[in-house]
């Protein structure tokens, strides 16, 4: 029995989900498990086939990753800015400490940040990799976060580690 196509579920597909687990089979029959970079381009050139296991709650199936295209762009190795909201360029970004933020000595701090370039954050992920390179900003990826839109735009408040703002 062949797998299922990842491409036929289209968007629907959990390429980001935790309990996704990728498969990576080899040319030499080897099998590895990870969806990193380096297994989607050696998927690309060829050198081996990447699959899934979607977890479900009654049975878990297995998925061809036969959109590699759509694979690299949920990954984020491949930009897409319809995906995350976030144009590829340098942010114009205006932020301030909460005012919740009281503990001077905590490693993390919340902020809230307007992106005055017009993009939206989508995808935490790749937002805390772009300010991660254009701010130097250590934002934290896990745990919550917060959007609020009213009349003056969206503002999005975050945790970054509080030594990296200072850079």
């Amino acid at each position: 029995m062949e797998p299922r196509s990842a491409a036929a579920a289209g968007k629907d597909f959990p390429y980001t989900l935790g309990t996704t687990c990728y498969i990576e089979v080899h040319k030499d029959g080897r099998v590895t498990q990870g969806a990193r970079t380096d297994a989607y381009q050696r998927a690309l050139a060829g050198e081996s086939r990447l699959f899934a296991v979607w977890p479900g709650q009654w049975r878990s199936d297995l998925f061809a990753i036969d959109d590699l295209d759509e694979f690299a762009r949920a990954h984020g190795i491949v930009h897409d800015e319809g995906r995350t909201g976030l144009a590829d360029h340098v942010h114009d970004v205006e932020w301030a400490l909460t005012a919740r933020e009281s503990n001077p000595r905590s490693q993390y701090v919340s902020i809230d940040l307007r992106l005055a370039c017009g993009c939206s954050v989508n995808a935490r992920r790749t937002f805390a990799a772009q300010m991660r390179e254009q701010r130097g900003w250590d934002m934290a990826v896990t745990g919550g976060w917060g959007r609020q839109t009213d009349e003056n735009g969206t503002t999005y408040t975050f945790r970054v580690r509080r030594r990296s703002l200072s850079s």
